[in-house]
Formats: C-alpha cells, structure tokens, sequence
C-alpha cells in the first residue's frame, strides 16, 4: 500500500506545484451551450458530483448496506459512475489548472485549490490499489470515501457557492 500512497502524493503535489508555477491564461474548456467556461466548469463538476453519489449508492448496496438493497447489478454500476464521475472532472481540472492555477486569494480558493490537488493524489492512489490482492477489508473503502469527501469538497467550493452567487443558468 506504500507504493500507491506516496505515487497520489507525488500527484496531488505536482498538481499543485504545476498549479502555482503555471502562469493563468484566464481560459481553457468552453464548449457551446453555455455562457461560459465557468459556467462549463460547475455544470461537468455537478455532473461529476452526481455520479460520484451514484457511486457512493452502488458501493453500498454492493456491501448489502441498504437494507437488503443489493442487485447484482450493482458492481457494473459502481464502476460504470466512477468512470464518468472522473471523466467530467477531467476537463474541470484542465480548465482550473490551466486557465486558473492554483489559487489562494481567499479561503474558499484556497480550500478548493487543495481539495483538487488532493483529489487527482487520492483517486490515483485508489486506482492503484484496486489490484493489489491481500489489502484489508477498510482500505478501498476508507480510500473511497476520501475521494468522495474530497469531491464533495471540490463541488460546494466551486459549484455550490457559483449557484448560489451568479445562478443556476448555464
């Protein structure tokens, strides 16, 4: 487990180093539809945040933690929401990167610039876990549940606050 830990360090710093050197070219994804990138931006991490809950449904009802609730369908479908759940944060994170790096002119940036260099450390270091064999029974659940937290961090720090202080309108 050392092995994949200290390589989603590695990342999550990189990220974060590349974020802060980087110099900010103010745009990066827009795609048509939408009044801008920003607004791009919170959409896809919605989109993000709303299958990483179907993840987090999946995982349960995987592990009969929904009273009963466990089709065998469920494994399909957990695997299914964390790919498209990493696939919206894809472009996010090249926007943020690229077109914002990494910022700290005020405690909600900040928070949200360290949640999403944690974010690409924890999900790197749960896909490298995922083969290893004779890991305890916690771990890819506690690593799990950091890269939801995480997520769920990321999203009422950009998305959430974006909704409620410019609007819901694409």
């Amino acid at each position: 487990m050392l092995v994949p830990l200290l390589v989603g360090a590695a990342i999550a710093v990189a990220t974060g180093v590349y974020g802060r050197l980087h110099t900010p070219t103010g745009i990066a994804v827009n795609l048509a539809g939408f009044s801008g990138p920003q607004a791009v931006k919170v959409w896809l991490g919605s989109g993000a945040a709303f299958f990483a809950v179907l993840q987090l449904l999946s995982a349960l009802a995987m592990w009969g933690r929904l009273g009963g609730f466990s089709p065998s369908w469920a494994g399909t479908a957990h695997r299914w929401s964390g790919r498209i759940a990493f696939l919206l944060t894809v472009p996010v994170a090249v926007h943020c990167l690229y077109a914002l790096g990494f910022a700290d002119h005020d405690p909600r940036t900040l928070l949200h610039s360290l949640l999403g260099c944690l974010f690409f450390g924890a999900f790197t270091t749960k896909m490298l876990a995922l083969p290893r064999p004779g890991l305890a029974g916690w771990v890819l659940p506690a690593i799990g549940g950091v890269v939801f937290t995480v997520l769920m961090g990321i999203w009422l720090t950009s998305s959430l606050w974006y909704f409620t202080t410019v609007g819901v309108g694409t």
